[in-house]
């Protein structure tokens, strides 16, 4: 077997380092984190000492530049690509599709870099849209590793089955040209809500608009006068807008014509399920069922990084409250990350 000790990564689109975490924890070497949003720079290194983040947009960065930057070798067995880029145009969220448009093809930029290299393996995971739906460039991506002569394994996984305690579905792939790889089976390890947030794990109660100034960040957004009643007539754990939302003061209109629709905006998560998928606005009540199973606010920045399976030590740098969240909500699970690591890791004694 292969010392694993020399496997050394770089992660694409990295962002504030949810999959270098991971990684690392995994035992692989992660040397550089690549990322067009400069804000991500603390984060990232502040959490993972010794992999520089290097803010480049990948569409006009060149193989050769990163070649000559990181100092890294083509054909290298023991190097592992990652790439985990911007999904949301071919998530089912709703968002900007003429913002979301610029991205939709950044994994063919990552093929560049891939063809280029030839790293011993290739990671990546996205928003399950993007193995499905009509126009996109996986199928041609998967074609090319697979013509590189790589062995290519990938799927639809659902986060709550691996420990990560809230539903995610995500589309993952493991490719390697040393190796024969799987996707991790589900390890069945189903974690909860109250797993791990509430008094018993450290979390003090607090109010909305609670600002956390210490590195932990159990800082919760504010709310409005009549959104504070509103969570406050939900409900707890897992109660949603049913008791207030036909009551004059308190209907959303925006859903007054079909009031079955969305409905797990300003909802409480349930203490003995997975969290719904955190998202980028899971500060917010008003985008999903983000509000605390029994506290009348939001999640707290913490609370979301830790349902993200990132460690209470790890620290988040950032100007507010969205940019943080930012941050967390587009992260891969470090967990997840250390499970795909720990994989391609036992991959290496099966040669193809």
């Amino acid at each position: 077997m292969k010392n694993i000790k020399k496997l050394i990564a770089v992660d694409f689109f990295s962002g504030a380092g949810g999959l270098t975490y991971g990684l690392r924890s995994a035992g692989i070497d992660v040397i550089a984190g690549i990322d067009i949003d400069v804000s991500c720079k603390d984060t990232y290194e502040k959490n993972n000492e010794g992999s520089v983040f290097l803010e480049k947009n990948i569409a006009e960065y060149s193989p050769e530049e990163m070649e000559r930057d990181l100092k890294i070798r083509r054909n290298d067995e023991d190097l592992v690509f990652a790439g985990c880029a911007p999904c949301q145009f071919w998530s089912i969220i709703q968002t900007s599709r003429e913002k979301s448009e610029k991205t939709k093809d950044l994994i063919l930029d990552f093929q560049r870099f891939v063809e280029y290299f030839m790293p011993g393996f290739v990671i990546v995971e996205n928003v399950p849209g993007i193995s499905s739906k009509d126009g996109s460039p996986m199928g041609r991506f998967i074609s090319n590793l697979e013509l590189f002569g790589y062995d290519v394994a990938h799927g639809i996984v659902e986060m709550s089955e691996y420990g990560i305690p809230q539903k995610r579905r995500r589309f993952t792939l493991i490719a390697s040209r040393v190796s024969a790889v799987t996707i991790p089976e589900p390890n069945n390890r189903g974690k909860t809500v109250r797993d791990v947030i509430g008094t018993d794990n450290g979390f003090p109660r607090i109010r909305a608009g609670t600002s956390d100034t210490t590195a932990f960040l159990h800082t919760s957004s504010r709310l409005s006068k009549t959104n504070y009643e509103r969570i406050k007539m939900t409900p707890k754990d897992g109660g949603d807008r049913k008791k207030w939302q036909k009551m004059k003061k308190y209907k959303l209109n925006c859903y007054a014509s079909r009031e079955d629709i969305f409905y797990d905006t300003y909802g409480r998560m349930w203490w003995d399920k997975p969290a719904p998928t955190i998202t980028t606005k899971f500060y917010s009540i008003s985008n999903g069922r983000f509000a605390h199973p029994e506290e009348n606010r939001a999640i707290s920045l913490r609370e979301g990084a830790t349902l993200q399976t990132f460690p209470k030590k790890y620290r988040f740098i950032g100007t507010n409250i969205a940019s943080i969240a930012k941050m967390i909500g587009n992260a891969v699970p470090p967990k997840f990350g250390e499970i795909v690591g720990k994989e391609i890791i036992k991959s290496i004694g099966t040669q193809i």
